[in-house]
């Protein structure tokens, strides 16, 4: 028989989406065949420590470590797996609790989706799914996200930039600003962020001053976007590394003005928003939205996967990049996951494609020659 993967799937976090991590990395733990994996849960506390063993979901969701144990992840691919913290003292070897063969991070937002694991896992030597470290940068930082699709003349809404310091030396000068450029309404968010955690919509000076301090709380710099006119938010999954596929689009009918954090996590039943997949568009409209997938996700040098979103405006009918979220959601009623499902790829077998694609990618950039020996 051959041996089993040993998958470290990683939740929880530093960040505002921690909950939300758990609650997809149950789904993807639930349907990852055991006859093929064997998985290490890996927990992540709010406070940014590591656990292992036990069981650290319970850990995370009660808020007791003492039913799992801390551990750390070597950053050396002499070991490539994690150690015991407790064990750490005596001698290594014993402190070593697992090798990993891939990491399935399940983490949304900062010190997760970020770049920041993905650099420790390369520095660990660690195959890992979804996008490396640029990508994962550029997909959490909403700005410089922005501006690498204008680069690539891809279409963006008008947006601006605001440091948090700036906002708080000389608020006036800032909502002058967005007022003269913009106008209103507009959207206010973190640039590092997701879940729609610290987003407003602002219709005027004095909403646009709360969204502003709101979205302040949660990060440095902060964004505010034009708000697009009657607005239909629109979803495309992607899949693969060089050679990227895309899914047929969705449509989210938010229960709310706008699709917030209540209408995605909080409203149930007949209050829930609806997901309309395949989104109901003109076929010119829905080749389009895969296109602009496609070629965001090769503009940031994405891998694995990634879930583009769009607006779509019903006056104009153009059609906008929001954002690119290269960890997106995988609760029971993601897009991601439900998207490939109508597209013919069940979820058991897109997470296998996703760790498949992991050891690809791992094994392309071992190619990577790290020394040069330059010609005589």
């Amino acid at each position: 028989m051959m041996r089993k993967i040993r998958v470290g799937v990683l939740f929880g976090g530093r960040s505002g989406e921690h909950e939300i991590s758990l609650i997809s990395a149950h789904s993807v733990m639930r349907v990852m065949d055991p006859e093929k994996y064997q998985v290490v849960p890996i927990g992540i506390t709010k406070d940014g420590r590591w656990l292992a063993s036990g069981d650290p979901m319970a850990a995370l969701e009660q808020g007791d470590e003492h039913i799992s144990s801390p551990i750390a992840l070597l950053g050396d691919p002499a070991h490539r797996g994690i150690v015991s913290l407790k064990e750490l003292e005596p001698h290594l070897a014993r402190a070593l609790l697992t090798q990993l063969d891939v990491v399935f991070p399940v983490l949304h937002g900062p010190y997760g989706e970020d770049g920041t694991v993905q650099g420790l896992l390369d520095l660990a030597g660690i195959p890992y799914v979804g996008a490396g470290v640029a990508a994962s940068a550029l997909g959490m930082d909403k700005a410089l996200f922005k501006d690498v699709m204008r680069a690539h003349g891809l279409p963006v809404v008008q947006y601006i930039v605001v440091k948090r310091k700036e906002w708080e030396r000389n608020p006036d000068a800032v909502l002058d600003q967005v007022e003269g450029t913009l106008g209103y309404p507009v959207f206010t968010k973190p640039a590092n962020l997701g879940s729609s955690v610290g987003v407003n919509k602002c219709r005027n000076r004095e909403e646009l001053a709360r969204g502003l301090a709101d979205a302040a709380q949660y990060d440095r710099k902060l964004l505010v976007e034009a708000a697009v006119p009657q607005a239909r938010e629109i979803e495309v999954s992607v899949l693969g590394n060089d050679d990227p596929i895309a899914s047929v689009p969705g449509e989210i009918i938010p229960s709310r003005e706008f699709y917030s954090y209540a209408a995605k996590y909080l409203d149930d039943g007949d209050r829930a928003s609806q997901l309309l997949i395949p989104a109901p568009l003109p076929e010119e409209v829905a080749e389009r939205a895969r296109e602009l997938a496609i070629r965001a996700y090769l503009a940031v040098d994405c891998a694995g996967m990634a879930r583009v979103d769009f607006l779509l405006s019903r006056e104009t009918g153009e059609l906008y990049i929001s954002e690119l979220n290269t960890i997106p959601g995988f609760t029971a009623i993601s897009m991601y996951p439900k998207l490939w499902e109508a597209s013919g790829i069940p979820y058991p077998e897109l997470i296998d494609r996703l760790i498949q694609l992991a050891l690809e990618r791992h094994a392309d950039m071992a190619r990577n020659r790290v020394s040069y020996q330059p010609e005589e």
